[in-house]
């Protein structure tokens, strides 16, 4: 009897529930059993090992599928246009508030720097970008290559190229469509299975992150770590909110459809962790996925806002701790520096460290100011991925808004950007009371004891 209502209450826990739950409880093993924690890492490897083998094949086969679901290279070129605007603005608006917090809020004073520069320090200023070795960069030697290291920009960038061929073959590369929808329908299918290992690997990376780092370590930087949330918390009320009010986005339900994949990204610092189930619930919420597809990969290597503000705040901060006074003018063009090199930083590995390296050199402040932010960075890269998430998932929203797409909670889509409320809305609404229908069906897959005999929806 106790073992029949104990299996009924398990039930009802959702998967949102259950991460929760992983998160805490990695959170008491990290502080107060870090012994214990060697035990349970290998858990979040596994999970995090999961979600990138299903990256490539999901951004190929939803790329070719979202392209060629554009119908015409005029459509198609209109939307790429509005995505990369949009990604712009909105990080020159990132940069804009860093700036604007570091200077207010002066993390760096009364601190100095000093001491030996960690490996990881020394590797990142060892890694030299430049824009040659960046368009070097842009395409493999060869799919595998770029597949096996994981490469988002590389993939991206290859699965668009091919997408653009499949375009303008037309129809006789309809069988190659197909065979991508059905490929993209098996990853998420696929993604299904895996994200049932998520409550234990988000429990055992936060665990894990813990116990490497130490909770004590974040006290005499405290100041930093506080101001890079404080300023996070500002562009979300200030820029990000205004965005969906401007493009009259339904905020409420959208979080409501995106929470879990940012949850997902905090606890795992990797946003590649959550792309499968951001693209799904994108999906869900009434994104077409010939949108959702197209933007959400580009904005992996384009708008990463949680990054950007970063990067802001902490070159000022080295600045301030260094004992360095930069002028206005001087702070405005590194910002114009950030704002160059953090476009398609995804391709390069320790993106943030380099990027920021490669700021201190540039402006002659000294490269040990990474040494001090690395001992905080694993908490702050917490906070910076959950934003660079939200930040794309909402920019995938506001392209749909600009295409005519009605979201939930929209009578209409005119007014938009000069867009009308035309056919692609009014096709919107038997693909949204569809996804209703599924989310539906999902919840109750979910909370079912046979789930693991049934066709496995993807979360």
């Amino acid at each position: 009897m106790r073992m029949r209502i104990m299996v009924r209450f398990l039930k009802r826990i959702s998967l949102t529930q259950w991460i929760f739950i992983g998160l805490v409880g990695g959170f008491l093993m990290g502080v107060f059993t870090p012994q214990f924690v060697p035990i349970i890492k290998p858990f979040r490897d596994l999970f995090l090992q999961g979600i990138k083998c299903i990256i490539a094949p999901l951004i190929f086969s939803t790329i070719v599928t979202g392209i060629a679901g554009a119908g015409s290279f005029k459509q198609l070129g209109l939307m790429g246009a509005r995505t990369l605007i949009y990604f712009e603005v909105v990080t020159t608006l990132a940069l804009a508030v860093g700036l604007a917090a570091v200077n207010l809020l002066q993390p760096g004073s009364g601190l100095h720097i000093g001491g030996s520069l960690p490996e990881a320090a020394v590797k990142a200023a060892a890694t030299k970008m430049s824009f040659g070795g960046f368009v070097e960069h842009l395409l493999p030697t060869n799919i595998a290559d770029a597949v096996v290291r994981g490469d988002v920009l590389q993939i991206v960038i290859l699965s668009t190229l091919f997408a653009f061929s499949v375009l303008a073959v037309g129809e006789r590369a309809r069988p190659m469509v197909a065979l991508c929808e059905s490929l993209a329908d098996i990853m998420f299918k696929f993604t299904g299975f895996i994200m049932y290992l998520a409550p234990l690997g988000v429990g055992a990376a936060l665990a894990t992150s813990l116990a490497e780092h130490g909770w004590q370590v974040i006290v005499p930087l405290l100041k930093l770590v506080g101001s890079l949330y404080l300023a996070l918390g500002a562009f979300l009320v200030f820029v990000l909110y205004p965005v969906c009010r401007l493009f009259k986005i339904p905020v409420i339900p959208f979080v409501r459809h995106v929470k879990d994949a940012v949850i997902l990204a905090f606890a795992t610092t990797s946003s590649e962790s959550a792309y499968p189930m951001a693209l799904a619930q994108l999906e869900r919420f009434g994104v077409p996925r010939r949108i959702s597809s197209f933007v959400l990969p580009m904005g992996y290597s384009f708008n990463l806002d949680g990054s950007t503000l970063y990067l802001a705040v902490a070159s000022v901060f080295v600045a301030q701790a260094a004992g360095v006074q930069l002028t206005l003018s001087q702070q405005l063009l590194m910002m114009v520096t950030l704002m160059l090199t953090t476009k398609g930083v995804a391709a390069v590995p320790r993106a943030s460290i380099v990027v920021l390296s490669g700021t201190l050199v540039a402006f002659n402040l000294p490269i040990e100011g990474v040494a001090l932010i690395l001992g905080v960075d694993a908490f702050m890269d917490m906070a910076r991925t959950a934003v660079n998430l939200l930040g794309n998932c909402l920019a995938t929203a506001v392209v749909a808004r600009c295409e005519g797409i009605v979201l939930p909670g929209v009578q209409s889509a005119a007014g938009v950007l000069g867009t009308s409320a035309g056919p692609a809305s009014a096709k919107m609404a038997p693909e949204y009371m569809s996804n209703m229908a599924l989310d539906h069906e999902l919840d109750a897959l979910w909370n079912n004891t046979e789930v693991l005999t049934r066709e496995l929806p993807y979360v």
